[in-house]
């Protein structure tokens, strides 16, 4: 049989230098013609598009074998009630009075205790001091006894507050009756299992490409598939925190909790608590825009002074946050009658005229940071519902009681706990499968890169951080 003529044999080149399919080099192109250093790298045009740095600045890592994170906070020292009301019209010597805001049977008083007594209405003057001469602890009243001779300063049934500010007893006297025990707050979490998956042809992975290409870690090549795995990775990375920071536990009725369990996608059903959950729950919520004036910070301190008065205090903030902080205290930095005045800097001329401001001190000390996150038009950056400009988080550690320890130990306001034992260590597992690229674990014509972890986040001393929505 004759060999036929088709493809054909014509490899006369053109004389003319014109792009011509009949060319040298059938179908013609420009990168077939010419090396790949004429052309251009990939460019960065988002820089590094990585939002992981929160929890790596305020956090830590501690390993958990158990399903179940537990740890025990420190209650108050002192005993104060906010709703208390008397029985007894004003000027009387002797009252009963019922707290009205604690469990019944649970009331923190004792007979010989000395307390102040004040009316919570609004500028008003009036308040009492008096000792605690009865206890009546099944219906949460007191009988006490005034020291001012013109006796209650307020009519029955006035909403009042009351402390104890200590005691006084007769000379051979017994000793204080009952004894107050430790009120600890125990708090829990879960940890939540986050994974990721990349995955590439045997043949993809042989393409050699012609544009150069950059990793956020500064490696470079020309395999596509190569950048692709790593940008699956910093994506998983990111991905870690972000959780720990957004999680919200799954209510009793939703629909994440009727998930059932060992469906064949295996998605989650429980939820874990993030930061923003834990602070909008059990710490502070500043709402209706941001604080601009002293006079809104000065509330801010307030409040804290209320709570553990952490001396360092770190914002994370958004870029429109960080510009109101900035511009509030640079017009601190004005001139003043009689000379150039530069407010909260003690005359600092060079840090006044700084406007970028990263630090200020205020009662406490606190320092601005911008958190990528919150400005990041893919993840937190623009969003309406739900918006969050910024949250304070206190700097330093806490004392908990460790329950795996069975003590008292130092532990950071934030920290990731993840799962491990000795023979598994599930902080960060990545592993490869399939057949191509090192990988010969099954006869599938591929490699893919997954990625786990099994973690969750502890907010410690949530009444300590502040939430701006």
């Amino acid at each position: 049989m004759a060999v036929q003529a088709v493809p054909g044999f014509d490899l006369q080149p053109s004389s003319e230098q014109v792009l011509l399919q009949t060319n040298y080099i059938t179908n013609f192109d420009f990168l077939n013609q010419y090396l790949p250093d004429t052309h251009e790298k990939e460019f960065e045009r988002y820089g590094n598009r990585t939002v992981a740095s929160f929890l790596r600045m305020v956090g830590a890592e501690l390993p958990s074998n158990s399903d179940l994170i537990k740890w025990a906070e420190q209650g108050r020292l002192h005993t104060k009630y906010t709703n208390v009301t008397s029985a007894a019209a004003a000027a009387a010597g002797v009252a009963v009075l019922t707290i009205n805001d604690t469990l019944t049977g649970s009331i923190a008083l004792r007979v010989g205790q000395t307390v102040m007594v004040s009316d919570s209405t609004a500028a008003s003057t009036l308040s009492n001091k008096a000792i605690i001469t009865a206890v009546d602890t099944a219906n949460s009243t007191a009988t006490v006894a005034y020291y001012e001779a013109a006796g209650q300063g307020v009519a029955a049934g006035v909403q009042c507050s009351l402390f104890i500010y200590g005691s006084e007893f007769q000379k051979g006297s017994e000793g204080m009756k009952g004894q107050l025990e430790a009120d600890d707050s125990i708090f829990e979490n879960s940890p939540i299992i986050i994974k990721d998956h990349y995955a590439v042809s045997g043949s993809d992975m042989a393409q050699i490409g012609w544009i150069e290409v950059t990793t956020e870690n500064g490696a470079t090549g020309f395999l596509w598939y190569m950048k692709s795995e790593h940008e699956t990775r910093l994506r998983f990375e990111d991905y870690l925190e972000t959780s720990m920071v957004e999680a919200v536990p799954a209510e009793a009725g939703s629909g994440a909790k009727g998930i059932v369990e060992g469906i064949a996608s295996g998605v989650g059903n429980k939820g874990s608590e993030g930061m923003f959950y834990v602070v909008e729950e059990r710490g502070n919520v500043w709402s209706g825009g941001n604080p601009t004036t002293l006079a809104d910070f000065d509330a801010i301190i307030q409040r804290l002074d209320k709570q553990g008065s952490i001396e360092e205090n770190v914002l994370f903030v958004n870029r429109e946050f960080g510009f109101d902080i900035d511009d509030m205290l640079a017009s601190q930095n004005s001139y003043g009658a009689g000379g150039t005045s530069y407010g909260l800097f003690d005359n600092d001329k060079d840090m006044a005229l700084n406007l970028g401001f990263t630090g200020f001190r205020r009662g406490y000390d606190f320092y601005k940071t911008d958190w990528k996150y919150l400005n990041d038009p893919t993840m937190r950056g623009d969003i309406v519902g739900g918006a969050i400009n910024g949250v304070l988080v206190p700097a330093g550690s806490t004392t908990v009681y460790d329950q795996v320890l069975g003590k008292n130990a130092k532990r950071p306001f934030l920290h990731v706990r993840y799962r491990a034992s000795e023979t598994e260590d599930r902080k960060y597992k990545t592993w490869i499968t399939g057949s191509a690229g090192g990988a010969s674990t099954s006869s599938l014509d591929a490699m893919e890169v997954n990625f786990l972890s099994e973690r969750a986040l502890c907010t410690l001393g949530a009444n300590n951080f502040f939430i701006f929505k």
